[in-house]
């Protein structure tokens, strides 16, 4: 169960007899029961944005450039944006691979004549031993209620990519600029239809349920659902993503 949710807690809060109806409202979009949750559209939104952005300086400077983004233990956040951005190597939680592969995806595009790299990294991806049983990993501190405070994996890569290639990399960690901002249009109309729902659910006493999007349609699950999470980033997408690394 996923236990560092606010619908987790309020999943607990309805088996002690609570009357809840929850909406899943967060950038990483981990909830399951749903598509998606709101907010995470807004993030990615500001991900492939910087992409874009970064793109700029790392192909004038013939640099690589890591960005570290937000998802906690998942890489919906890291998959999305970099394949919309168009990242050339992408790594999440759900895929690890080896510092020694991402360092050949961009050797690989150096021996092209592509001299510069965007490297996309979730802040809790993983990687596998490198080539002498070594992992490639952050050390994450515990915040008051035993959660661990992510952040940082992104410089732990800049560096092990710049002394395995000698190419000259640069890190960049977006943090909160992800989760404020101004909302994309499709996380304010799916923010006013869920809503809409959870005061006609609210309405109708239909208690312990919360919001899902299904597809384009928006219905109701039951709470317990949370007990299943984290919802986590399906192969289909990964697999999309690797067709552009490198």
């Amino acid at each position: 169960m996923r236990r560092d949710g606010t619908l987790a807690a309020a999943h607990r809060l309805a088996e002690s007899g609570v009357r809840i109806i929850g909406i899943p409202k967060t950038i990483d979009n981990d909830i399951p029961g749903t598509d998606a949750s709101f907010g995470f559209d807004t993030a990615v939104n500001t991900v492939m944005h910087a992409v874009d952005a970064l793109h700029t300086t790392a192909e004038a400077h013939n640099r690589v450039i890591v960005l570290e983004v937000m998802g906690r233990g998942t890489g919906w956040i890291a998959v999305c944006g970099g394949i919309a951005g168009g990242a050339d190597v992408v790594v999440s939680p759900e895929e690890p691979v080896s510092i020694e592969d991402v360092c050949r995806l961009i050797g690989h595009r150096h021996a092209r004549g592509r001299d510069f790299s965007i490297v996309v990294v979730a802040e809790g991806a993983t990687f596998l031993p490198d080539a002498e049983g070594r992992p490639l990993e952050a050390s994450h501190r515990l915040d008051p209620f035993g959660r661990p405070q992510y952040g940082g994996i992104g410089e732990i890569v800049a560096r092990a990519i710049e002394a395995r290639t000698g190419f000259e990399t640069r890190i960049v960690a977006l943090g909160y600029v992800q989760r404020g901002g101004t909302p994309t249009a499709f996380d304010r109309l799916l923010g006013s239809r869920m809503g809409v729902l959870a005061v006609d659910l609210a309405a109708r006493q239909e208690w312990n349920r919360m919001t899902s999007l299904q597809g384009k349609r928006v219905t109701s699950v039951d709470l317990a659902v949370v007990r299943e999470g984290p919802r986590r980033v399906e192969k289909e997408l990964n697999e999309v993503a690797r067709v552009f690394f490198g």
